[in-house]
């Protein structure tokens, strides 16, 4: 049997070499959820481009492959890229992705016009002012094969224009990605949500651990150390993201496109426009505000999310 090779870089991510096809490493692969790349002509594990390596993942598939029989050895880098690069690397294949899905929008759209150019014909073939079938006529035969081919060049031409049209709103829909994922709420969520895994990698270097007979006790130094050492691939990833995203919402608010309220800038009593609708202030919290509804209830909302403010007076 060949030799597999497991790799995984920051920026192809984790990829298994030396399979081939029908040699029984698919099965082993799925079962530990690896899926076929026909793009890439490889195996690799799903979500792995762009980030850390999952090594649970990667050892239960070496101890799997080795079960079966197969030598593997593995080539990880638990690097990381800078989160511009990364950012750059997935606009640059979106852009390819968007140019792909019109250039198939393009083709489709040919195909549907032809289509509809043979049902134009097809249908000028059919005698003039619908005259009906002459039974036992001579031109019987002709007259039923000519309906038979119009209505199926009819039924061609119907499915190319349901193509051609899922093409283009896919293409469609591709154009708005990236800037959906730069939308200022967007990218305010973004940077909560990193912060949130961030702490709650800090959190578990300092965990307790569990003894059989003590139950929960606090992590000596030595342990704390360990774990700082093991997660600190993670924790620079993390701050690093943040870092970049901070950057963008900074950028973005420097430039009118994002609003920058917080509990500083927002009071009690004063009026904001979230979703297109202004509504009054009852509270500021410290990471969102709650506004009237109309009932008896308040709503509230990230300041994120505020689109103009106004002060009573």
């Amino acid at each position: 049997m060949n030799t597999l090779t497991i790799t995984h870089t920051h920026a192809e991510g984790t990829l298994i070499d030396g399979t081939s096809k029908g040699d029984g490493t698919a099965p082993v692969l799925k079962a530990n959820g690896w899926r076929w790349g026909r793009s890439i002509s490889a195996w690799f594990i799903p979500q792995s481009r762009d980030r850390l390596p999952k090594l649970g993942t990667i050892e239960r598939t070496t101890s799997a492959l080795q079960a079966a029989g197969f030598t593997v050895s593995t080539s990880i880098d638990s690097s990381h890229r800078p989160t511009v690069e990364v950012e750059a690397g997935k606009m640059q294949r979106q852009a390819d992705r968007v140019d792909a899905l019109e250039d198939k929008a393009d083709r489709k759209s040919a195909v549907e016009t032809a289509a509809w150019d043979r049902e134009h014909a097809a249908l000028r073939r059919l005698p003039d002012g619908g005259e009906p079938i002459k039974i036992g006529h001579h031109s019987e035969t002709r007259h039923r094969n000519a309906i038979a081919k119009a209505d199926r060049a009819t039924r061609t031409a119907l499915d190319a224009t349901a193509d051609a049209q899922q093409a283009q709103a896919r293409a469609d829909a591709a154009t708005h990605t990236t800037d959906a994922r730069y939308s200022p709420v967007t990218v305010f969520n973004r940077i909560e949500t990193l912060g949130a895994e961030l702490r709650k990698l800090e959190r578990r270097i300092i965990a307790p651990c569990s003894d059989d007979v003590r139950g929960y006790v606090d992590a000596t130094d030595a342990q704390q150390q360990a774990r700082a050492e093991h997660l600190a691939p993670h924790l620079a990833e993390k701050r690093d993201q943040i870092a970049h995203w901070e950057a963008v919402r900074a950028a973005q608010i420097e430039g009118g496109t994002a609003t920058g309220y917080d509990r500083t800038t927002v009071r009690k009593g004063d009026r904001v426009k979230i979703r297109g609708q202004w509504r009054d202030v009852v509270r500021a919290n410290p990471k969102t505000v709650s506004v009237t509804t109309g009932y008896t209830w308040t709503d509230t909302a990230p300041y994120a999310e505020i689109q103009q403010h106004q002060r009573p007076e």
